[in-house]
């Protein structure tokens, strides 16, 4: 059976703004991220602010009620719940990290729909204290890409994913969603039948502008959330237009698509 998979980024995709960045400037810690960002890899600092904000006295309950009111534009959720309801499988591919995105995403009652979420990993310890590390040891198993941070290769991830999409029967099409650098990577793995949606004016776009003889899917710009939900929706129609075509293009043979809708009047 013909499937449609969409994959998406978190940060500043489905969230307005980068979930990291939030956490630290609503806990006030942003002078001591802005010292230690040039020093260390992000994951190992975002580990390292959490234990700092935990020895401020910051709890789980402080970063998750944080996370609870982070900006979303109206129109992001019922885009899901539709793409949900339309049989699409959604995914997520982002450079955040597990505790944050499974927080936000069942505050929002929309984690049942995402049959996967692959990020870097994030867990409370057994003091209570939030650790963060990254989505691949870098150090002793290098992904070897150098579009992508250290830490993760997204371009790696569609192509797992492309190669489980291969083992299910009939067309299957990934519709991408993303904004920043690490969303290129991704973008050059998609194939004719799929479709990048690079968010306008953002990292990503910007490459994909300069690169674009690069891409094979078909390139979609979107600007925020509302421009997300008719763009995405008209995807999902067009997809499943072209595939009842093709099923009645293989039912009838060389006979015209069009004859089959001819009323006979005798």
């Amino acid at each position: 059976m013909a499937g449609i998979t969409i994959v998406l980024d978190f940060d500043k995709t489905i969230i307005d703004v980068d979930s990291d960045n939030w956490v630290v400037d609503e806990l006030g810690a942003t002078d001591l991220f802005n010292e230690l960002l040039p020093t260390m890899p992000w994951n190992t600092m975002m580990d390292r602010m959490m234990k700092e904000l935990h020895a401020q006295g910051k709890t789980i309950e402080d970063v998750k009620e944080v996370l609870r009111r982070i900006p979303i534009h109206p129109r992001i959720v019922p885009t899901l719940k539709t793409a949900h309801a339309l049989g699409c499988d959604l995914r997520i591919v982002s450079d955040a990290n597990v505790f944050f995105i499974e927080t936000i995403v069942e505050h929002l009652g929309i984690k049942d729909y995402f049959s996967e979420i692959n990020t870097n990993p994030g867990y409370v310890d057994e003091e209570g204290k939030l650790r963060i590390s990254p989505f691949i040891d870098f150090h002793t198993s290098p992904h070897g890409c150098s579009l992508c941070p250290p830490n993760m290769c997204k371009g790696m991830i569609i192509s797992r994913i492309q190669a489980d999409l291969a083992k299910k029967e009939g067309k299957q099409r990934i519709i991408y969603l993303g904004d920043g650098i690490g969303d290129f990577c991704p973008s050059l793995k998609l194939r004719e039948a799929d479709f990048m949606m690079p968010r306008k004016d953002f990292p990503v776009w910007g490459l994909i502008c300069e690169n674009r003889t690069l891409l094979r899917a078909e390139i979609h710009e979107w600007i925020d959330g509302e421009d997300m939900e008719k763009i995405v929706i008209k995807l999902i129609e067009k997809i499943k237009i072209q595939d009842l075509l093709e099923v009645d293009s293989f039912k009838i043979g060389t006979v015209p698509i069009a004859l089959q809708h001819v009323k006979v009047h005798q």
